[in-house]
Order: C-alpha cells, then structure tokens, then sequence
C-alpha cells in the first residue's frame, strides 16, 4: 500500500492531478490503517503466547513500528500544512523500511519473551518516544533534499522551471524542515531521558557510554546544533539543510550501524 501510494505520490507531483493526489493520500491512509492494525494484531498475540508485551522488542518489530510513524507523522503534517509533494520522498522510505524487514532473513519476525532487561514499562516509554523522534527527522531530511533542488533549480535557470514547478517554494520547505526537528528534537529528548531510567532500572546505571547510548548523544547535539544555529544565529538556508541530512545520518547509524558494527549493552535490539 505504501508502494503504491509513493508512485501516486510521484504522479501528483508529476501531474499536479488533484485526483492523483487525493488517490495518493487514500491510498497512504489505507496502509496506515491497515499497518496500526497488524500492529495491535502482533500486541495480542503475544499475549495468547503467554508473553504479553509490546511489539517492540526486536529488530524487527521496531522498523516496523518506524515506519509506522514516518507514515503517521507525515500524514499528520500533509493534513494541517497541504504539502503532498513532500509524500513523494517521504513514502518511499517507509516502503524501503517495511521491504527490508520482509525481503532480508536478518530480521526474524518471530515473537519470542522479553530478556530480563526488556521486561519493564520503560520499554515503551523509551522506544515510542525514541521513534517518533527519529521519525520526525526522517521526514525533515527527506524535506531538506527537497530544499536542495529547489534552491539548486532556482540557481540554474535552466532547471528552474521544472523544478519550481514541482517542489513547493523554498520558503516554505525551509519552515516544514524547521518544525520537523522542533518536533523531533524534545522527543529524542524524552527517549534519552527514559532511556536512561531504564539503564538504572536494569543495570544499576543511569550512563554506563555504551555504543548505543553516545550514539544518541551525539544525534541530540547534531540537532541542538540545528536548533541553536537557527535560533542564535540566524542559520538558513543551505547550511541548515545539510546539517539536517547530517543528524538523519546520524539517526541511521544509531539505530542500524551500531547494532551490527559495534557491540555492547543494546545488541539484543
């Protein structure tokens, strides 16, 4: 469903087809239904296992859960600001994350009990939070790239024209961009902080510097750096959207790179 709402994404953005784009949103939405309720379906299985805890606790499920909220989020934002163009470099991730868990034999989708060190409510504080974070700067890094053409439509007059006439003004990219990692950013937060008093309620610890743990660390200060170069001095344009697409690269490293290539307290997930 997220596949095929990317390329009627891709054709409103082509066609600037009211129908197309109104297909797309459907189309989104129906796979955002359908995804929350296989979500709540894998909850209650667990439970008829005998496990009974969130979907949450494995490779698996938690891309799933990401992609989930990538959809979610940005269906949210299409809503209140009509930017549908951004669909078009949104959706695709979300299909990608959601193909990689059903193509790839590295993720097993089997439920299985939680390790001692899953079994606490903190579980879906730190995780849900820790997520919609991470979705909110996906989808400021898919507006960045956006931002990036425009602005590199608008210097070669060659290209501007059909640049401009498929992507919203830079202006308002910019300002989407802005409020994705102002909403992302007190939510990285928030995971950090449970995160953290769920260290101590597992392991004794509020910080022990595992690979996970400054990982994050160094993801909240690529962003605080956004945040405080916007605010204090005044950065736009150009520089701002790198340092976005940087923090998002940041955020994958996090999430998949530390867990294959470095070990430590998180390599259960």
């Amino acid at each position: 469903m997220y596949l095929a709402g990317t390329l009627l994404y891709i054709g409103d953005l082509a066609l600037r087809s009211k129908a197309v784009g109104k297909a797309a949103s459907t189309v989104t939405a129906a796979g955002l239904a359908g995804h929350i309720a296989a979500f709540f379906l894998r909850w209650k299985e667990t439970y008829q296992l005998g496990y009974g805890h969130i979907p949450l606790s494995n490779q698996f499920e938690s891309m799933v859960f990401f992609a989930l909220v990538i959809v979610f989020i940005y269906l949210i934002i299409e809503y209140r600001y009509g930017l549908r163009s951004i669909g078009a470099f949104v959706t695709p991730v979300a299909s990608i994350i959601l193909a990689m868990t059903t193509l790839s034999d590295t993720f097993s989708d089997e439920i299985q009990p939680l390790v001692p060190a899953l079994q606490s409510n903190w579980l879906t504080y730190h995780v849900i939070t820790c997520f919609f974070g991470y979705a909110a700067f996906a989808i400021s890094c898919a507006v960045s790239v956006m931002f990036l053409l425009r602005i590199y439509g608008d210097a070669e007059p060659r290209n501007s024209s059909w640049i401009a006439r498929l992507l919203p003004e830079s202006e308002k990219l910019e300002d989407m961009n802005y409020k994705a990692i102002a909403i992302g950013f007190p939510m990285l937060t928030l995971g950090i902080i449970t995160g953290a008093a769920w260290a101590n309620y597992a392991w004794g610890s509020y910080w022990s510097w595992d690979p996970k743990e400054t990982w994050s660390l160094i993801t909240w200060f690529v962003y605080a750096t956004f945040l405080h170069a916007r605010v204090v001095r005044g950065w736009k344009g150009k520089r701002a959207a790198v340092l976005s697409i940087i923090g998002f690269i940041a955020v994958l490293f996090t999430y998949f790179g530390v867990n294959y290539l470095l070990s430590g307290l998180h390599s259960y997930a």
